[in-house]
């Protein structure tokens, strides 16, 4: 009930808050698709891109010539091809420390109204939030399930069937749904034509060596997205950190719900994400159709973790299968594909075996087994981010490509330039992202980002952030035990008061004089107790009880 009042308060507070991101609702208009150009005014100055104040400009869009691999052997089919030109061919270029599609926003890690106030955020682990800091997490969750965006739509049609853009076709959702609907975007296979016409060896986030990169641009967008819309700029997204886990403890309501009892594959009433719908997430029913995903309510968020394949998944990562995966020194290899040996992108990912590092393992590992071991929602990779667990999962995932960042120190080339499979070189744009980001600009260390990992702090701040939610809960109750001592010293001092008080009125009084009763209540011992040659084996006696 907290929950759900904590909810509806944040959404009736900030219902009407903008949020930014790609296929802009001004950018989603049949002018807009006519003349390919997606530059909108910022609101500060009523110029497109801010140019008025300097923020940033419309340009021309320019993308890399370089070749891609083999695994995709077509060209002009899909609209991801050359992203984002079979849309547009001239957007915003932020200047400075401005970001965002008409360059309203600032880049990762600065903040204030000239995007000049440089701050580093900590994501922290879940289990050491505090029980307010949880309350507040599923409190942005729900309100970003339940808020339309205002400024932004899906795509439910491809540019053809838009008629090269004179009859758009998109759709309203929420603003977690838009998050949900990139993930189901970026990966879904080509359509060829026609029903059952599809190319499935293509994913412009997976697979390959923008796996990282990509998720690691979702995360921040979707937090930036959430301080958004709440106006709460300390927010960041925990982390679950599932080394050597022997199940989902993050399964329960307090966090991101138990499993009901009466359907193990649904999520327990006393779970507000128990309500959630989910959408695109039945990929083959699009394949058979040869159609994109409408943005229709599917059916209720699905989860059952460990009832999964065992010969798929045997078990839940360990400590020992992400140190071997931190000690990969090459970046990725071959054909940079789930084929690849001895990388770390591809044992990161799940394709490469955690002990041998052998790419195209019978059985996946690291982060696919999670999603595995998740035997719902988040066993489907187009449908995956439906399920809010994602968010927790990639954290983590990110933090290990964090660690390998910083323990191998790669120059920028360890990114290929070409070659990699369709999306993934490194002057490749980020589909579907507007504005526009290439896949190099964030294979860089987290604090050039602006965040940190509560884990990877030296020693002294990672004893003082795991006491933190303890000190924050003292901290909200020391007034009630400050009230509670105050009341406790009152009635100490009122009955120290009435004893010497009858104490006073006793000497007083003959017949209650002490020396009066002592003799009564005199015990008549002739012997003591205990004997003194029993006192040793009672001492020895009493010591093996003890033990």
């Amino acid at each position: 009930l907290l929950i759900l009042y904590v909810s509806l308060t944040l959404y009736f507070m900030f219902c009407f808050v903008p949020s930014y991101q790609q296929f802009p609702r001004l950018c989603a208009t049949r002018e807009a698709l006519r003349i390919k150009e997606c530059c909108p005014s910022w609101e500060g100055d009523g110029s497109p891109c801010g140019a008025s104040s300097g923020r940033g400009f419309c340009q021309d869009v320019e993308v890399p010539d370089q070749p891609d691999g083999p695994q995709y052997p077509f060209s002009g089919l899909d609209d991801r091809e050359k992203w984002p030109l079979v849309f547009y061919n001239r957007t915003c270029q932020c200047a400075g420390n401005f970001m965002g599609f008409n360059c309203a926003d600032c880049k990762f890690g600065y903040f204030g109204v000239n995007c000049n106030d440089r701050r580093e955020s900590l994501r922290r682990n879940i289990f050491h939030l505090s029980r307010a800091e949880r309350i507040r997490l599923m409190s942005y969750l729900n309100l970003a399930k339940q808020t339309i965006s205002r400024d932004y739509v899906v795509a439910t049609g491809t540019y053809q069937e838009m008629e090269n853009g004179s009859n758009p076709m998109f759709a309203d959702v929420s603003l977690y749904d838009v998050f949900v609907w990139m993930h189901y975007y970026v990966s879904r296979n080509a359509l060829l034509g026609g029903p059952g016409n599809v190319w499935t060896d293509v994913d412009f986030a997976h697979w390959a060596p923008a796996f990282l990169p990509w998720h690691r641009l979702y995360l921040l967008h979707w937090e930036h997205e959430i301080r958004k819309l709440t106006g709460d700029m300390d927010f960041t997204i925990p982390y679950w950190d599932w080394r050597d886990a022997q199940g989902c403890d993050v399964c329960t309501d307090e966090l991101m719900g138990a499993r009901s009892s009466q359907d193990p594959s649904l999520l327990s009433p006393g779970s507000v994400f128990s309500s959630w719908k989910v959408l695109c997430s039945q990929a083959q029913n699009y394949n058979d159709r040869g159609v994109l995903c409408d943005a229709v309510e599917e059916g209720p968020l699905r989860r059952n973790p460990g009832n999964h394949n065992r010969n798929v998944v045997e078990r839940l990562p360990t400590s020992a299968d992400v140190e071997f995966t931190l000690s990969l020194t090459n970046y990725d290899t071959g054909a940079m594909d789930r084929g690849a040996n001895m990388s770390f992108r591809n044992t990161l990912e799940g394709f490469g075996d955690p002990q041998t590092g052998l790419g195209n393992s019978s059985r996946m590992g690291m982060h696919a087994a999670l999603h595995v071991f998740m035997n719902g929602s988040m066993s489907s990779v187009q449908g995956s981010a439906n399920d809010p667990i994602f968010l927790l999962h990639h954290a983590f995932v990110d933090s290990i490509y964090e660690q390998w960042l910083r323990r191998h120190e790669p120059s920028p080339s360890q990114y290929p330039e070409s070659d990699a499979p369709i999306g993934h070189n490194s002057e490749y744009h980020m589909v579907p992202f507007l504005p526009l980001y290439r896949n190099r600009e964030f294979f860089i260390s987290s604090k050039d980002l602006g965040y940190e990992y509560s884990y990877l702090l030296n020693a002294n701040q990672r004893l003082a952030e795991s006491m933190r939610p303890y000190l924050e809960e003292l901290q909200d109750v020391w007034p009630w035990l400050l009230l509670a001592g105050l009341c406790g010293g009152i009635v100490a001092v009122t009955i120290a008061a009435a004893i010497l008080t009858a104490k006073r009125r006793c000497g007083r009084s003959p017949w209650l004089h002490m020396s009066k009763w002592k003799n009564a209540f005199a015990l008549s011992e002739k012997q003591p107790l205990i004997r003194s040659s029993d006192t040793e084996e009672t001492k020895h006696r009493n010591y093996q009880t003890t033990i």
